[in-house]
């Protein structure tokens, strides 16, 4: 108690400069692997703090790494800062205004998480030496986590091998620890290559690879009668062939994500997506040829560690939110619909109020529907141990991947979720610092988790990371 009463206030002296790190990252929304300006950033608040800096961790150009403490275990605490497309957002205004420019907005809460996540790693920084304790604490800048796959390609790249425990969040409308459920995934993209003519004067000489793309699309959407009900499939045109009707689509892209709530059930359906890939190029007389974009592992429990967060999240209480948030937040849920917020509460396994901000602590296996999202952090979880919290930080009912969700990014709300958060993150890593038993009950966890489900990685082992995704 005493050690989570410390750190937390570490936490609230030191939180001036990350909030200010985080409205940054909000004005200069970067996407999968571009992120370049955010990296930077990160990288100069890590050197300002005196961590040990390193870039291009695991071969990602933008992908940062801040190590501080000497010997004894090596706490992570994991943050992100890519942005999403099409979600630009003037902040703090509750009506869609997009900003002029390039269109992109963080319309997950990015620039919150990496400066969250940094905020609880410069805590837990200051809280060592000031003990002169050992043990060491990273902050990881994570890119491309919207589809790239980033954290996966870390791991692939032995990034956190000698990692001892591994700490997260996301932004969400609830306080809570992250039930350890999500979709493993892969994104796949098909080519299809046939012969092009003239649609009128010679049709019979065309081989058409947009009708391979609409026949595979038909084949799939027939094949979902006949697949497990909780996995996803869904697909995006990248190249249409042109936009000339005129003219047979010699060649033509689809990109496909398959996803499923374990890895083997992925490969399973990418097999059988496969084999419908094939069929329409046979069935028009077109070749097909297809190459993993980026892959994702489900999340992989450690109940030690989710225990440890419960417990800090008990001790500290909902986030100190005030009438003026209240108010705002109030505005923002105008916007969204009524079984939008009763969907938020359900997930969260909460009665349904009126009240528009988190007030208690959600409990931490909730009842109600699961929210079956990917992340890859799962990737994280199945090379160390894992936990994550959900940090309350929008209101509730408010869409994922929404302009409503940018609109919240530099409100003071926003901003308590966040330091909120990094309290209970911080004092998880303090807990298995001061707490030598703690660590070995998660580590014991994690070894017997991997016993009965070796992990199985989704990314081939030739597979590279899409910098060109975006």
């Amino acid at each position: 108690m005493k050690n989570s009463a410390e750190i937390w206030n570490v936490v609230d002296e030191k939180r001036k400069p990350y909030i200010e790190l985080s409205d940054r990252i909000w004005g200069m929304p970067e996407l999968n692997f571009h992120e370049v300006r955010s990296a930077a950033e990160h990288a100069a608040q890590l050197e300002r703090e005196g961590f040990r800096v390193e870039t291009g961790v695991g071969g990602l150009p933008t992908a940062v790494m801040g190590e501080a403490g000497e010997g004894g275990p090596v706490i992570a605490i994991l943050g992100e800062y890519d942005a999403l497309p099409e979600l630009s957002q003037e902040a703090g205004v509750a009506e869609h205004r997009p900003l002029p420019g390039q269109g992109a907005g963080h319309g997950c809460g990015h620039n919150l998480l990496g400066a969250g996540a940094m905020l609880a790693a410069a805590a837990v920084k200051d809280w060592l030496a000031a003990r002169g304790m050992k043990g060491r604490v990273r902050y990881y800048g994570c890119p491309a986590e919207e589809g790239g796959a980033g954290k996966a390609f870390m791991v692939k790249e032995g990034a956190f091998k000698d990692v001892d425990i591994a700490i997260s969040w996301h932004p969400a409308a609830f306080a809570s620890v992250t039930e350890p459920v999500s979709l493993a995934n892969t994104t796949i993209d098909f080519e299809f290559t046939g012969r092009s003519s003239h649609a009128a004067a010679a049709p019979h000489l065309g081989r058409s690879a947009l009708d391979a793309i609409e026949l595979m699309n038909v084949g799939v959407n027939y094949m979902r009668e006949h697949m497990p009900s909780d996995a996803r499939i869904h697909y995006a045109y990248l190249d249409a062939g042109g936009i000339a009707p005129n003219v047979v689509q010699g060649k033509a892209k689809v990109r496909y994500v398959v996803r499923a709530p374990e890895v083997a059930e992925v490969h399973a359906l990418l097999a059988r997506v496969g084999r419908i890939a094939e069929g329409a190029a046979l069935m028009t007389e077109t070749s097909v040829t297809s190459k993993v974009v980026s892959a994702m592992s489900n999340l992989l429990a450690n109940l030690p560690l989710e225990d440890a967060m419960q417990r800090n999240f008990d001790r500290l209480g909902p986030p100190p939110f005030d009438a003026e948030d209240m108010a705002f937040a109030r505005q923002m849920q105008a916007t969204v619909t009524r079984q939008d917020v009763e969907t938020a509460f359900r997930r969260a396994g909460l009665p349904v109020t009126d009240v528009p901000l988190c007030t208690t602590i959600a409990p931490k296996s909730a009842p109600g529907p699961k929210m079956m999202g990917s992340t890859d952090v799962g990737d994280v979880s199945w090379a160390v141990p894992t936990v994550q919290a959900r940090g309350a930080t929008y209101t509730i009912g408010t869409p994922g991947h929404s302009w409503q969700l940018t609109a919240h990014g530099k409100s003071p709300l926003a901003h308590k979720g966040m330091v909120h958060v990094a309290k209970a993150m911080a004092g998880v890593a303090v807990d298995v610092l001061s707490d030598s038993a703690l660590l070995e009950q998660a580590k014991a966890d994690f070894r017997e988790r991997l016993e009965r489900s070796p992990y199985t990685p989704l990314l081939p082992d030739d597979a590279k990371p899409a910098f060109d995704m975006c």
